[in-house]
This record gives C-alpha cells, sequence and structure tokens, in this order.
C-alpha cells in the first residue's frame, strides 16, 4: 500500500492534471472546510449502527452503557474518515472520471495528497489507540479487521465481481459488531444475520444505481461494474431484500430470549414484531427508487427521502415502545 501511495502525485501535479484553471494553486492549499468535506461527515449515518446493539439490548438509557457507546461512534467515525481520506489517494484518477465524486476536494486538488495523507493517518491511528484504551483487545481486533478490509478492498478486492460486495457490506457488520463489543453485550445470530443481508443489499442497490448512470464510463471509474450485467444486479437485489425482511423477522419474532434483540420477559414483544411492517416498506420503497433510476448514494437517500425518513420514524418510535416502555 505504502508504494501505491507514494506513485500517487503531488499536490502540485494534481491542479495540473485537474485541467481546470486555478486548480494548480489549490494543490498546495487545503483549508479546515475543505478537510472536513474530505471526511464526509454524512457517511457518518452508517455509523449509527454501533448504537443497535446497545439499544436493541434496553441498555442504551445507563450512562456507563450510553457513554461507551457513543465513545465506540466516534472511534468508528474517526477511522471510516481516515480510510476515507487514504482511499481518495488510491483512487484519485478513477474518481476523476465520476461526474459527482471528481468534485470531492481531494480529486479536485483542494486538499492535497499530502495532507490527505497526514489527516487520513492521524485519524486512522487515534482510532485505533482509542479502540485499545476503551474496551481492550476485543475492540482493538474488530477495528483491526475494518481496517484491513478496506485497505484489501482498496488496493485489490474491489476488482473482484461478488467479493467486493461482501467487503464492503462486512464494513456494516463490523459496525454493529463494535457496538456489542464495546458494550460487553451479547449479539444473536439473527441479529447478524439483518445486518448482514441488508447491508449487501444497500451495496448492491448502489452498484445497481452506479451502472446504470455512469454508462459506457462505467469501467473507467469502477472496473468491476464492467463485470456486472444489469439483470444480475437486479437479481442480486431481489435476493438480498427478500432475505433481509426475511431474517428481520425471524428476528423480530425470536422467542428464545438469548442474544441481542431477542424479545424477552418485560418486553412488550408486540411492538417489535410491528417493526417488520415500516422494515418491509422501507425495503420496498428504496427498489422502487433504485428502479426509477435513483439510489446511488445511500447516505442521500437517507437524507433527503421524505418517505423513507418517515418509515425510519416509525420504525424508531415501535422500537423504542417495545424495547423501553
Amino acid at each position: 500500500m505504502a508504494r501505491r501511495l507514494a506513485s500517487q502525485p503531488t499536490g502540485e501535479s494534481l491542479g495540473e492534471a485537474s485541467g481546470r484553471p486555478g486548480a494548480q494553486r489549490a494543490g498546495h492549499q487545503w483549508s479546515p472546510a475543505a478537510i472536513v468535506r474530505s471526511i464526509r461527515p454524512r457517511q457518518w449515518l452508517k455509523n449509527l449502527l454501533v448504537l443497535v446493539a446497545p439499544a436493541a439490548a434496553g441498555r442504551l438509557g445507563h450512562g456507563a452503557t450510553f457513554g461507551r457507546s457513543v465513545a465506540a461512534l466516534a472511534i468508528f467515525s474517526a477511522v471510516a474518515s481516515g480510510l476515507y481520506l487514504l482511499n481518495d489517494v488510491v483512487d484519485i484518477e478513477a474518481d476523476r472520471l465520476h461526474p459527482r465524486k471528481r468534485h470531492r476536494p481531494v480529486p479536485s486538488g483542494q486538499v492535497s495528497v499530502a495532507m490527505a495523507l497526514s489527516v487520513g493517518s492521524v485519524l486512522v491511528g487515534a482510532g485505533l489507540a482509542s479502540a485499545w484504551l476503551l474496551a481492550g483487545w476485543r475492540l482493538f481486533v474488530v477495528m483491526a479487521l475494518y481496517l484491513a478490509i478496506s485497505v484489501a478492498y482498496s488496493l485489490w478486492v474491489k476488482s473482484l465481481a461478488v467479493v467486493e460486495l461482501a467487503s464492503v457490506a462486512a464494513g456494516f457488520v463490523l459496525r454493529a459488531i463494535a457496538g456489542g463489543v464495546a458494550t460487553n453485550l451479547p449479539l444473536s445470530d439473527w441479529f447478524l444475520a439483518v445486518t448482514s443481508f441488508s447491508a449487501l443489499f444497500i451495496v448492491t442497490g448502489k452498484r445497481f444505481a452506479e451502472h446504470r448512470t455512469l454508462g459506457t464510463q462505467r469501467g473507467g471509474h469502477r472496473t468491476v461494474l464492467g463485470e456486472y450485467t444489469p439483470s444480475f444486479l437486479q437479481s442480486t437485489l431481489t435476493l438480498t431484500a427478500t432475505a433481509a425482511v426475511t431474517t428481520y423477522c425471524l428476528w423480530a419474532f425470536d422467542h428464545s430470549g438469548t442474544g441481542l434483540g431477542s424479545p424477552h420477559a418485560g418486553h412488550d414483544t408486540i411492538w417489535i414484531q410491528l417493526t417488520v411492517v415500516p422494515f418491509a416498506l422501507a425495503v420496498l420503497h428504496v427498489l422502487r427508487v433504485l428502479d426509477a433510476g435513483g439510489g446511488e448514494a445511500p447516505e442521500d437517500l437517507a437524507v433527503h427521502d421524505r418517505w423513507l425518513q418517515g418509515f425510519g420514524a416509525v420504525w424508531v418510535v415501535l422500537f423504542l415502545v417495545g424495547i423501553y416502555a
């Protein structure tokens, strides 16, 4: 990875390569606003998965558990943001071919390669050290696995069809696991299954939208897109959506009382079971949006789509009533 990063163009050559007036000057400059945009705060929505474990266990209201959960959320955000910066350096040429990603601070020259490498390394290092201090070797291992998978994805796995879908989805699963590890809470099998298939559904939807949006340039931006056909991605969407809803139903109706999220004595299970309705409707809504040509950026969909936000709000209310009422 070091050789790959070292071979990337300097900040000055970034400006020359961009072919835009003033881009060469921008290669040597940076601003706090550009750095903030580079670490992608909007992507931190994904890290809320860290809170699902303690919330489902009914422990998020406990002071110590809440503090550890928030700390784990901050740690994952720091490591993920650092990796975004490092990945932007590795993918700088490909991102310039993308109609939206070419405007990011690193590909556009607003943040130099040297600055991106420095800030990214600091964030990753601080996150790993904080993970060890918060929950010892177990959380450190989770974060190290996330780092290893992300690096492998950037340098190699992203060109492997299907495997790259699983690699990206693994990042979501590790977020959920981190919440349980940080707060010493067990994780049920169905909870992990729901997280896994839901993550695969989200990643496949993103690839499906990219495949259609980029058109003939898809191979230049993301090589693996050339190996996918629309029919394959559509079939994978259907499969993962079905699996996500099915495993969610099994999780919501689980009466074993063991593991995270299994309804047990003291919880009003009917409310938890009712969360199946907004969950299924949200999945169907995302399928409709993808079929209509949207959904390339899942985080934008979560921020701007009012129907999806409505289904999410209903789910949260039912879930909280079931767990905490």
